[in-house]
């Protein structure tokens, strides 16, 4: 399932289902929305081990789009380990 967000939208890529999780609760506890957990299987992909979790957040605290904090969800999303892209 590739992601599909809106324009505006940052997906913060991590390894770990839990990592996700747990990131995406704090995300939503700080105002951001809609912190949607998702997998994220490349196509061609084989192995379900090997698949990427991604939060799809569309809005930030301040009710814009999600990419005028996208530096400070890249931040948050290196302390897991992962990234994060702006749509």
């Amino acid at each position: 399932m590739a992601a599909t967000g809106k324009e505006g939208s940052v997906f913060v890529t991590l390894s770990e289902k839990e990592d996700a999780e747990e990131l995406a609760e704090q995300l939503q506890d700080q105002g951001y929305e809609p912190c949607v957990v998702h997998r994220d299987m490349l196509a061609g992909e084989d192995d379900a081990e090997d698949v990427d979790w991604v939060i799809e957040v569309d809005t930030g605290p301040h009710g814009g789009p999600a990419t005028f904090d996208e530096p400070h969800l890249a931040m948050l999303a290196q302390d897991y380990g992962g990234f994060a892209t702006a749509q």
